[in-house]
Order: structure tokens, then C-alpha cells, then sequence
């Protein structure tokens, strides 16, 4: 199993290495950057957050993107875009959304989006595609769920410490998995190789370039980019209370 490490100062982006590491602060010069880029030329001030920046709401989140949680006002959408093979993102799921979804279910609407870094993590694909084509079957939430709780089952290599590229270990849990929901497992089988399930990464794939992704896991708070702050403590139980304080502060407005 890869081991934890600081949430604030370890995220995975498109590279080479099987790790990486990408410090918050460059990641958020880079994504400012990335935000003025994409906001040169608006004029439109109703097209703006309340922060000055764009306001991507209808980029980073759609109608009939995959939801673990959803709210009946619509008030507060967070948006992450994961990588499902991702270490950052298995600890994230397990220190910090798993919680927020738990915490928040009902009373916030929280999309996921696929971020697949191939080059880094070779079966992240894959997952993806296992998690849409339980999605086409209405399962979508649950295989998200059995991806991330079984992590070591089929993302991580023998050794305990780097990703693992065994595609056929990776797809029995896959199958595995999909029966114990009741999938009709031929029909799951035959989506993960469809149009539809490949359309769809790829417009997620799109929409992240457009809203200035660089690595995974990236939140977006009602169209904002939200990153957490090593001012404030630098443990997944810091980033919670973060989230969390954050959260409240969009409900309470």
C-alpha cells in the first residue's frame, strides 16, 4: 500500500513517474494562471465569481454528470475531478470526501469527473471505465465506492508501494465487483468498451482542460476552484474542517 502523506503537498498530474508529487502553492500559480487565461476577454461581469474569477460552473458540472450526493435546491455543487488509480485521490477518498459525502449527503449536490492520467497510473483508465458502465446500469455511486474501499485489491503492485499495470488482475476485481451489485455483468462487460462510456471520459477529459486541471484530486466549489490552505494545518482532519468550513459558508449565504 503506497504510504499516506501530507494532503496539502501531494496531488498527481500528467507525468512519468508512478508518484507524483505536486506542491499546492505551484499547483495554484498554475491554475490562476490557467483561470486568467480562460478569462481573458470576458467582459460580463454576471459570468464572474464572487472572487473575481470565472465562475465554471456549467464546465466543471452538468445535468447528467455522476453524483454521490445531491441536493433538492442545487445550492452548493462540489465538483472533483479524480483519478481512480490516483494515491492522492484513494487518500483524499479515505481522510476527507468519504467523510464529506457522509456529512453533507442531501444537502450539497457532489459531482465526480474522470481525470485518467494514463502515463502515471496505467489501469486509471480502466477504472473509469468500469465505474461509467456501472453508472449506465444506475451504479455508478456504488462502484465508485467499491473502486476506492478495495483500492489495494487491484491498484496498487505486489511490492505494497507503486500502481500496479496488471490489467487482468484489475478487471476480475472489476467484474467481481460488478456482480456483487447485480449488474448484469455481460451488459457491464460490453459498456466498458462502448462509445458511450468512452464519449463520456472524454468530455470530462475536456471540460478539465477547459477549467485549467493540472492534477488530481481538484475540488470546485459552485464553479470556484477550492484548494486547502498549509496556513491553516496540514492533516487530512485539517482539510475536512477546511472543506467543511467552506461548505457551511456557501450554505449559510
Amino acid at each position: 500500500m503506497p504510504k499516506t502523506t501530507n494532503p496539502l503537498l501531494k496531488k498527481s498530474g500528467p507525468s512519468t513517474n508512478m508518484i507524483l508529487s505536486i506542491v499546492v502553492v505551484v499547483a495554484a500559480l498554475l491554475v490562476v494562471g490557467g483561470i486568467l487565461l480562460y478569462s481573458a476577454g470576458q467582459k460580463d461581469d454576471a459570468s464572474q465569481g464572487g472572487n473575481g474569477a470565472p465562475d465554471l460552473s456549467t464546465v466543471v458540472a452538468h445535468p447528467d454528470s455522476n453524483k454521490l450526493s445531491e441536493s433538492p435546491d442545487g445550492k452548493v455543487t462540489v465538483a472533483e475531478f479524480l483519478d481512480f488509480q490516483c494515491p492522492a485521490c484513494w487518500q483524499y477518498y479515505t481522510g476527507v470526501t468519504k467523510q464529506i459525502e457522509e456529512e453533507f449527503a442531501g444537502r450539497i449536490t457532489f459531482v465526480n469527473r474522470n481525470f485518467p492520467i494514463a502515463k502515471a497510473h496505467p489501469l486509471a483508465e480502466s477504472a473509469a471505465k468500469a465505474a461509467e458502465a456501472a453508472g449506465v446500469q444506475g451504479k455508478y455511486k456504488e462502484m465508485y465506492h467499491a473502486l476506492y474501499d478495495d483500492y489495494s485489491a487491484w491498484a496498487v503492485a505486489p511490492d505494497g508501494q507503486n500502481v500496479s499495470d496488471d490489467e487482468a488482475r484489475a478487471e476480475k476485481v472489476f467484474d467481481q465487483h460488478a456482480q456483487q451489485l447485480g449488474l448484469d455483468v455481460a451488459k457491464f462487460k460490453a459498456d466498458q468498451e462502448s462509445q458511450q462510456v468512452a464519449d463520456r471520459i472524454k468530455k470530462d477529459q475536456a471540460d478539465a482542460k477547459t477549467a485549467g486541471v493540472e492534477g488530481t484530486p481538484s475540488f470546485f466549489i459552485n464553479g470556484q476552484k477550492w484548494e486547502p490552505s498549509t496556513d491553516k494545518g496540514t492533516t487530512y482532519a485539517d482539510v475536512v474542517n477546511q472543506l467543511r468550513d467552506k461548505l457551511n459558508q456557501e450554505l449559510a449565504k
